[in-house]
């Protein structure tokens, strides 16, 4: 709309401006003021009848081809009438080359006007060779910068268009990454509320299944203290489940964030003997670094590590050791089980869930075990503060 405006003043105005210096300066008698007058009123009538749709760009071929032939008839009157009128050429280019807005097309209406100014100069001049000289040279020479202009401002302008069109599939793209960064992180989110929920209830309720399975044991045999015990233990397990479900449902450690690593590893541990009656020993050398996020995960492997355990070692002794080296912070879990082939193929969920644990916190996993040797789990996870 605002291109449609700024031709919209030009047009007359130039048309006005160039009629206005002939009438002044040149003094022509009526006959070439009347043709002058005509030429000019042409031009402006065809512009505001059809060159304005065409260059809004509601326009279709035939009615460009109309419009080019007009104003080629109007500035082939006006030149015939006054040499000067050709000075018309410096609106009709351009106003040719927005109307048709393709190159031929630009260049068929440049060689039309041209050819216009031509016959005009033929016109004037009676047919003779300066006549023929001085049209071919105005019309030829106008011609030639037309074409030459145009095609190198078409070329801009599709420049402008390929980019404008590759920044909205850009724009497009990136709305796609966006979308799929979220469902990933979606996706990922469900896993990591998987593993906790595995890690966490799921690993607690199955302790209070053979608790209560012991206990209701040791009250058919009769062993009620035993049987209250095992209940007192039901009671604290559930406990912890309750607080357990609180902390994921805050997105929260399943431990509270004044206790130290040591003692919820420890508490981790209790749990564990009272529940299967496992020896568990602990060692946690002082200065460990890490943050609380880092120590969530280190007490999640080792809950699924004591939880494996428990599940197929059929050991009598664990032993959990944490420490810092140059690595960085190195928890080892070692039992007296049966141990395992670690290249045989897994189904179960627990050391997969350990290793992406630790892989996601910048750490590593490595198991080492044979068929009656028992088994070795080591996570090394990076101090607090540094990248992995």
């Amino acid at each position: 709309m605002s291109e449609t405006r700024w031709w919209d003043l030009v047009v007359p105005a130039v048309a006005a401006a160039i009629v206005a210096l002939i009438l002044v300066f040149a003094a022509p008698d009526l006959l070439t003021r009347i043709l002058v007058a005509i030429s000019a009123a042409l031009l402006v009538v065809a512009y505001f009848t059809m060159g304005r749709r065409l260059v809004c760009g509601n326009g279709s071929a035939p009615l460009a081809a109309v419009f080019v032939i007009l104003v080629t008839i109007s500035i082939g009157i006006g030149v015939a009438a006054a040499p000067f009128m050709a000075m018309l050429q410096t609106l009709a280019y351009p106003l040719v080359w927005v109307s048709v807005r393709t190159r031929r097309g630009g260049i068929a209406g440049s060689a039309a006007i041209g050819f216009g100014v031509f016959v005009g100069f033929l016109f004037r001049g009676g047919f003779t060779l300066e006549s023929f000289w001085d049209g071919l040279l105005s019309g030829g020479l106008a011609v030639v910068f037309s074409i030459a202009l145009g095609l190198w401002i078409s070329s801009i302008a599709e420049y402008g268009e390929e980019r404008a069109r590759l920044v909205t599939e850009l724009t497009d793209a990136q709305s796609q990454i966006e979308a799929l960064s979220r469902d990933r992180g979606a996706a990922e989110e469900r896993e990591r509320i998987a593993r906790d929920i595995h890690d966490t209830l799921a690993q607690t309720l199955a302790g209070l299944v053979l608790l209560s399975e012991r206990a209701g044991r040791q009250a058919r045999d009769g062993r009620t203290d035993a049987a209250a015990e095992a209940i007192a233990t039901i009671e604290q397990t559930a406990r912890e489940a309750l607080a357990e479900s609180r902390a994921l449902v805050a997105r929260m450690a399943a431990v509270p964030a004044d206790e130290a690593l040591a003692a919820a590893i420890e508490r981790l541990a209790a749990r564990f003997r009272a529940e299967v009656g496992l020896a568990i020993d602990v060692d946690v050398a002082a200065g460990v670094d890490l943050d609380r996020e880092q120590q969530v995960v280190l007490l999640r492997c080792l809950q699924e590590a004591l939880a494996n355990v428990r599940k197929h070692a059929q050991a009598t002794l664990v032993t959990v050791a944490v420490a810092s080296d140059v690595d960085g912070v190195r928890m080892t879990v070692r039992d007296d089980g049966v141990g395992f082939d670690t290249s045989a193929a897994r189904t179960g969920f627990g050391l997969d869930g350990i290793g992406d644990r630790a892989t996601l916190a910048g750490g590593s996993v490595e198991v080492v075990s044979e068929p009656g040797r028992g088994a070795v789990l080591t996570i090394v996870l990076p101090r607090a503060g540094v990248t992995a």
